[in-house]
């Protein structure tokens, strides 16, 4: 469980690099748990991937990385790596080639079309292939975002209600660059998918309490971020 020092950090740092580092120390040690290799073998993409703290971390285990987003913000130790520009709303993902691990962290509460990109990733995956699929779902005690909680009372008036009261810059507005998901709706879209499985699902932050991500609704105000796995059929 990270989340205690997650919160920790950010009521002494608010949003800083090193509660990144934390995020992604903790899933990759997930990833492994769950049988995924890390090591030379591997190719993996970071998709979405900012500033490539994920990424950096897979490169320390040997993998061979490929970072893509829409701008080129990498870190300077990283600026070298490769890195594929894309819109993941509107370009088509199979663009980017295919990798033995995708990563998408904490970016698909920010897609328009997230079921869009569900139906699609399995162009970016080699047969066996996995995807860490991670974000915070609109229910979670975070799914506003820096607006939260005012996020419980609406998508349309939650955060003009914050902007009232709270009065404090914001950076997200629900359906500009925050949209609503559902755990329930994502797994969903997955398991109509005959060539993708399920290969774990947990709350990201304390991935010791799994069997709560199988409590429909409840899942939903429980996890503060919702993980899952997901794989691509050895044949297709």
């Amino acid at each position: 469980m990270i989340l205690h020092k997650l919160l920790s950090r950010y009521a002494k740092h608010r949003d800083d690099a090193v509660i990144y580092l934390l995020q992604a120390e903790d899933a990759i040690r997930w990833i492994g748990q769950n049988g995924v290799g890390l090591g030379k073998e591997t190719s993996a993409l970071d998709l979405g991937c900012g500033h490539g703290v994920f990424g950096s971390e897979l490169i320390k285990k040997g993998c061979r990385v490929t970072f893509a987003d829409e701008e080129n913000y990498l870190l300077p130790e990283i600026s070298k790596q490769p890195f594929r520009k894309i819109n993941i709303d509107k370009d088509k993902l199979g663009a980017l080639g295919q990798y033995d691990l995708v990563v998408c962290s904490n970016v698909l509460e920010h897609l328009a079309k997230p079921y869009q990109f569900i139906d699609a990733v399995q162009e970016l995956l080699l047969p066996g292939g996995k995807l860490y699929l991670s974000w915070t779902n609109w229910l979670s005690l975070w799914g506003g975002h820096e607006f939260s909680p005012f996020h419980y009372l609406g998508a349309r008036r939650g955060h003009l209600v914050y902007d009232k009261i709270v009065g404090r810059k914001r950076k997200h507005t629900p359906f500009e660059n925050l949209y609503p998901t559902s755990i329930g709706g994502v797994l969903k879209r997955i398991r109509q998918n005959r060539n993708l499985r399920i290969c774990g699902i947990a709350p990201r932050y304390y991935t010791e309490f799994s069997f709560l991500m199988h409590i429909p609704v409840a899942r939903e105000f429980l996890a503060w971020n919702c993980a899952i796995l997901i794989g691509r059929s050895e044949k297709q």
